[in-house]
């Protein structure tokens, strides 16, 4: 049988754990090959040998113009093209709004909203001229239903949610598609700024259980499957979507 991503040739940010090497470890499965970028090298290098031959890494700061620019190009040069981009990278910070710090709020824009804009910039050239490709980008829950203690993480990821969305209308005439993943409760250790915010795992767990109908928090290995759907020719009539992984929460 055909593997669902064989020959695509796909860049995914924000990969060295949780929901991205998730999402490394599914592309591979299906015969893709990938190029991560993170800005932890040491880690990055290791996740690379994880996966074997067809997966290589490439350092990058998102936020950093000339760094996105080269994990881009060098990144699209080893694998020969590029079909997919799956932005991934994402920054969290939790606290009342009178205790946040302007450069906090600087840094999760940066990271969040601003290594997506440079990301775009750079692979929609490779895209074209792969004759069309897919764009990947994850925002939040939060994005579309925020909570105490996450004011400047949502607006980032609400930011995230409408700059796809609107990307995805612009690049619609190069058969490039965008759409965005939002996941809720993931047990991951980025959630951990909020799970102190919240006053521990406990109390997390007690919230989760009665704020989401599923009862639970999902895993990464759920939220992969949707980067699979999203960077294979399944989805191409799916475009400018904001879709949740998120155990129904949002319409609880």
């Amino acid at each position: 049988m055909k593997k669902r991503l064989q020959g695509k040739r796909i860049v995914i940010t924000g990969a060295v754990d949780n929901i991205g090497k998730a999402a490394v470890a599914a592309f591979v499965e299906e015969g893709a090959k990938v190029v991560i970028g993170d800005i932890d090298g040491a880690r990055g290098e290791k996740v690379a040998a994880e996966f074997g031959p067809n997966v290589r890494f490439i350092r990058v700061d998102v936020t950093d113009d000339a760094s996105v620019r080269r994990l881009i190009d060098d990144g699209a040069d080893w694998l020969g093209g590029l079909d997919v981009l799956a932005q991934n990278a994402g920054a969290m910070t939790s606290g009342a709004i009178t205790e946040l710090d302007p450069s906090t709020f600087d840094k999760l824009f940066a990271v969040n909203v601003r290594g997506l804009f440079l990301g775009a910039k750079y692979a929609v050239p490779h895209l074209r001229r792969a004759g069309g490709g897919s764009i990947i980008n994850t925002a939040s829950l939060a994005g579309k239903r925020g909570q105490p203690g996450l004011t400047v993480y949502s607006a980032s990821k609400g930011a995230v949610i409408a700059f796809g969305t609107t990307l995805a209308l612009e690049l619609a005439k190069d058969r490039i598609r965008v759409n965005t993943i939002c996941p809720g409760w993931i047990d991951t250790t980025f959630n951990d700024p909020i799970v102190g915010y919240m006053g521990g795992r406990g109390v997390q767990d007690e919230k989760v259980a009665a704020a989401v109908p599923l009862g639970r928090q999902g895993m990464s290995s759920e939220v992969a499957p949707l980067f699979v759907f999203l960077a294979s020719d399944e989805s191409s009539y799916v475009n400018a979507q904001a879709l949740l992984v998120d155990g129904g929460t949002f319409n609880a």
